[in-house]
């Protein structure tokens, strides 16, 4: 979460892990046994938590207000107080060492808390100007942004939310690193009981196409379905594997046709075309509300699964009480919402 000036709305590119080259040998006049923890100036840790999560000591500057001579300076602090060199500079920016890797999270949840324990009682939305930072599903980006982003907008008109698509990235690692706040994503999708969770939406799927296509207009079939030409609309290609499974144990398979990774690229290629695709009933219902497309539900077939897709946050921080007001206005606001969760 950050502090900043003016309220927005912005929807950005996914966010993507650094990678991390190897690691020259230390000088042999740092030594990590040396520490002095009487005199530590614990504020470095705020610094180091910055270059940690920018990789960029001028960004990490920019995030902190201060210049990079004072990022540098005080970089070079820590590397002599903890005896490491904690971040070598690469062609990607700042690489962290192992012994900077092995910090992170106990500094980032430390920082978490006594952040917690003194803004506690003390976060007003009507005037707040924090930035909070999620990734979203598909469901998300189609069906809930719009109304999550006027429901907060209502209540709390200097916030800022900044979206990114959840796509292919590793979310558990963005929860962990503290580069997002939160996350819309599929159930399963992250694990682990450093992690809340809360459902938000259960969904089944439904076939889309253009307006007036003969196949929407008389109740479908798998075999009529297994004949059409097939637009698949997916990040990986196996969001609706479930149909192959289903064709397969009655003999068919889909004739796809193409594959739209932008997912909001597929309702202009299916209003201009005979191609059908199979999607989060949710989505559907949506983009037959905006784009020239009809829906119709699937078959009955016991192997339709039906998706949860669920809110999650890391734990370290549900107690902030920012952040566990956004966390309520998002369930909220999803429970008021045409069909709720």
């Amino acid at each position: 979460m950050r502090n900043s000036g003016k309220p927005e709305f912005r929807w950005g590119e996914g966010l993507a892990v650094p990678h991390t080259p190897s690691i020259p040998r230390l000088p042999p006049r740092l030594n990590p046994q040396a520490v002095n923890w009487d005199a530590f100036d614990f504020k470095l840790l705020i610094v180091f938590d910055a270059i940690m999560r920018e990789r960029h000591v001028t960004r990490a500057g920019e995030r902190l207000g201060l210049s990079q001579s004072a990022v540098s300076h005080a970089l070079q602090r820590l590397r002599r107080a903890l005896g490491d060199e904690l971040f070598v500079r690469g062609p990607e920016g700042m690489s962290p060492t192992p012994r900077a890797l092995t910090l992170a999270e106990p500094v980032r949840r430390a920082l978490a808390e006594i952040e917690g324990v003194l803004h506690q009682d003390q976060f007003d939305p009507a005037s707040s100007t924090a930035s909070f930072r999620l990734v979203v599903n598909n469901t998300a980006a189609v069906v809930l942004a719009a109304p999550i982003a006027a429901w907060i907008g209502r209540r709390a008109p200097a916030l800022h939310l900044h979206m990114s698509p959840s796509g292919t990235v590793r979310v558990d690692d963005l929860l962990d690193r503290g580069d997002v706040d939160l996350a819309i994503v599929g159930s399963g999708r992250v694990e682990g009981e450093r992690f809340g969770t809360t459902t938000l939406v259960r969904d089944g799927f439904a076939v889309v196409g253009r307006r007036g296509h003969p196949a929407l207009d008389a109740p479908l079939t798998y075999e009529r379905l297994a004949g059409l030409p097939h637009l698949v609309v997916s990040s990986t290609g196996d969001d609706v594997g479930f149909i192959d499974a289903i064709l397969s144990r009655r003999g068919l398979s889909p004739r796809r046709i193409a594959m739209s990774a932008p997912f909001l690229s597929a309702a202009p290629i299916l209003a201009a075309s005979d191609m059908v695709a199979v999607l989060g009933e949710r989505i559907a219902r949506t983009l037959a509300t905006v784009h020239p497309v009809a829906c119709a539900p699937l078959p009955a077939d016991p192997d339709l699964p039906v998706t949860r897709s669920v809110l999650v946050w890391a734990r370290r921080v549900e107690r902030h009480p920012g952040h566990a007001w956004l966390r309520r206005q998002i369930a909220d606001c999803v429970r008021s919402l045409p069909g709720g969760r």
